[in-house]
């Protein structure tokens, strides 16, 4: 037990150090399949009305009618889509035959900026725009300059585009698209040659394999029914002889014009050629035994459901339109088919002709009145190699880079860096005069007037820049992705998505330790800045101020934990459920979107701003989930900065009444959990006129020095009075 002990606190220290969760994890099945009913078939593939069978690889068929018009594909299936959130983002995309992206749908993601935040109609209108998106023309990661960036949701944007256009290529791979070649697919490889052989016949095509053939006898197909089982499939067995065949099936790639000519004629030929679109292919179907593979019941307008066309993953299923009779087979020795048929595979099936496919049929047998059994018999087929030629692979400049996912994140972080690298300069600076104020508190607080100067100044940058221009207010939903991280693989890439993000939490875990959580709470929380402005302004107009009583004060501290627990307790069922419930925390409405939402979240926003005019930072004392999430492992700060006097408590309470959130006790000492580190404190340690001690102190060093300059002028002055010094004189 050690040992996965041990594993199980590096993972959590790593957790809490960065306070920032999740990534990506692969998953056996196509996720694609969770959302099939959810998918707005037709906005994806303009056309399309229903869905084909999910593939293995995460493709679905977009149907019109029976034709495949498209496919459909999830972003998280193919490459890691998670934003800094910590989670996915799932987008389903359209592609069609040409590799041209035809649409784009959000499904679900964990995004707070959108979630609660940014109307998801932007989004979506974003989104829209990789509509018509040909995919050939990626060559790499664009630019920011060229995405349609949504202020305050910059991240999820460039992770959004990043991963549909990622996803695209590996799906255009996938599909064996034009332009597109295969990953395992790279090397010589054989395509279907037009002018090659000659007019044959029968018996010549049928030993060259042009010609291939499936044959089952009635005791086969007897035999193959009464194995599966079911009793009831010997009351209507296929009567003797045994040795007639009940399966016989032909089949030949006819869009070959050597072969089309040897079984269909000139004239049969040039009509074929006449009816085939470029990329269009042609088998023919030939039928001799009892079995029908069009069956009895196929009238116009239906699908010739008792076969079907498979070639790797795809499928092709027929139906009239791409079916004609064959009226005579003009090979000489051909046997007497009692069926012959031409099925046409559209271009846009994906079909290859040169390489090896299998037709499927599905033989039935009635069991009762309306109940049927099935078997199921391949035809696998090969287009002989004196049909096809070798041709080279396309030339690497044709081909689409192989990037690894891993270094297809690291390029994209990289880039969100590089473009917020003013904003990482200014943030790192502020950060590094923050320190210098804690580290060197004594000096920075000698002087009231100068320190309340550099307060106010760094609120005010605060405010404005840390949260209305760079939106770098930070959640208790970052918290609760913390948990995520614990039950996933720890990824790099995930945290280094929003640099001013990963350097505020990166900033905020070194402080814990240092100075608990007030380093972040007094001075980078953005919201927590406009409380203290806004009752600064309140003081100057006069507006009176409240004070708890301390039993009542004390008790309201544990609103914040038992919020903070609440949500905590809530995300271990769902995170989603958690961060919509984590609207308690108004940063969005007043920080991040700047009260540009619906009003409801004005008011909720409002209704905590008006208290904090009467009662300095009243959201912070009571109220903040994530002032109580930080203080949890602030209790493990190892340093006590802020210096006191033995009388601060007793008798001397001036620091105690005059702290802004009251976070002294009456006894004197100061509660970690709730101060925000402002150095008021510090400021009157220093005051000689407010503080008493101080007071006291250059009171008693006055006297002193009253006194020592007293006796010097004593000691100056002459006395001939003295019988020493008349003594002295004589």
């Amino acid at each position: 037990m050690r040992d996965p002990m041990r594993h199980l606190m590096i993972r959590m220290l790593f957790a809490l150090a960065l306070l920032w969760g999740g990534a990506f994890s692969a998953v056996a099945d196509p996720l694609i399949g969770k959302f099939l009913g959810n998918l707005e078939i037709g906005t994806l593939v303009p056309g399309a009305s229903s869905l084909g069978p999910l593939r293995d690889d995460g493709l679905v068929p977009a149907l019109k009618g029976d034709d495949t018009v498209g496919w459909i594909f999830l972003t998280s299936d193919f490459v890691p889509t998670t934003g800094y959130s910590g989670k996915p983002i799932h987008v389903a995309v359209g592609i069609s035959a040409d590799a041209v992206l035809t649409g784009a749908q959000l499904l679900k993601h964990s995004e707070p900026i959108v979630l609660v935040g940014i109307p998801e109609a932007e989004i979506r209108a974003v989104i829209q725009h990789y509509t018509g998106f040909n995919l050939r023309g990626v060559s790499g990661p664009r630019d920011p300059e060229e995405l349609e960036i949504v202020s305050g949701a910059t991240v999820t944007i460039m992770v959004i585009d990043d991963s549909i256009l990622r996803a695209g290529v590996k799906a255009a791979r996938a599909l064996g698209l034009d332009g597109f070649a295969a990953l395992e697919a790279r090397g010589p490889m054989r395509e279907i040659d037009r002018d090659a052989g000659q007019v044959a016949d029968w018996q010549t095509l049928a030993g060259n394999g042009a010609l291939r053939r499936l044959t089952l006898d009635v005791a086969t197909i007897n035999s193959d029914f009464a194995a599966l089982g079911d009793p009831r499939t010997a009351k209507n067995a296929e009567p003797g002889p045994e040795t007639d065949p009940y399966v016989d099936i032909w089949t030949a790639v006819v869009s070959q014009p050597a072969i089309g000519r040897s079984l269909l004629g000139d004239a049969g030929w040039q009509n074929l050629s006449a009816r085939l679109e470029p990329g269009d292919e042609a088998i023919a179907v030939f039928g001799a035994g009892r079995w029908s593979f069009k069956g009895s019941g196929y009238v116009r307008g239906g699908i010739f459901d008792r076969f079907q066309l498979i070639q790797g993953d795809m499928s092709v299923r027929f139906h009239d339109r791409n079916q004609s009779r064959i009226v005579q087979v003009t090979a000489n020795g051909a046997p007497d088919l009692t069926e012959m048929d031409l099925f046409v595979v559209p271009a846009d099936a994906g079909f290859d002709p040169a390489a090896p496919f299998r037709l499927q049929f599905l033989v039935s047998r009635a069991v009762g009145p309306i109940e049927k059994v099935f078997l199921t018999y391949d035809l696998g087929y090969e287009l002989p190699e004196a049909y096809t030629r070798t041709i080279a692979p396309a030339p690497a400049a044709e081909t689409q880079p192989d990037v690894t996912d891993a270094d297809a994140r690291d390029a994209l972080w990289q880039r969100i860096w590089q473009t917020k690298r003013l904003q990482v300069i200014v943030l790192a600076t502020a950060l590094a005069l923050l320190s210098g104020i804690f580290f060197f508190q004594g000096f920075a607080t000698r002087n009231a007037r100068h320190f309340a100067i550099l307060r106010n100044a760094y609120l005010v940058f605060t405010l404005v820049f840390v949260g209305w221009i760079a939106n770098a207010q930070l959640s208790v939903v970052n918290i609760l992705a913390v948990v995520n991280a614990l039950f996933s693989d720890f990824d790099w890439n995930t945290f280094l998505m929003d640099p001013l993000i990963f350097i505020l939490w990166f900033s905020v875990a070194a402080a814990l330790l240092f100075w608990a959580r007030g380093a972040y709470c007094g001075w980078l929380c953005p919201f927590g800045a406009l409380q203290e402005l806004s009752n600064k302004v309140a003081r100057r107009f006069r507006v009176p101020q409240v004070t708890l009583p301390w039993g009542l004060h004390e008790r309201l501290w544990a609103v914040k934990y038992i919020i903070f627990l609440g949500l905590f307790g809530m995300s271990l069922y769902s995170l989603e459920l958690a961060e919509r419930f984590a609207e308690v925390e108004p940063f969005k409405t007043a920080i991040i979107l700047k009260f540009a939402r619906p009003l409801p979240y004005v008011l909720i926003a409002v209704a905590f701003l008006l208290p904090g005019l009467f009662i300095e930072r009243f959201y912070c004392r009571y109220v903040c989930p994530l002032g109580g999430g930080l203080a949890i492992p602030a209790r493990m700060h190892m340093f006590r900065w802020l210096k006191r006097y033995k009388e601060c408590g007793n008798p001397c309470q001036l620091c105690a009444t005059d702290c802004p959130v009251d976070a002294i006790h009456p006894t004197g000492e100061i509660n970690p959990n709730e101060c925000i580190s402002c150095l008021n404190c510090q400021v009157l340690y220093q005051d000689h006129a407010r503080c008493p001690v101080v007071i006291k102190t250059d009171k008693r060093r006055a006297k002193d020095a009253a006194s020592t300059a007293a006796l010097a002028a004593h000691a100056e002055r002459p006395n001939l009075g003295h019988p020493n010094q008349l003594s002295h004189t004589k």
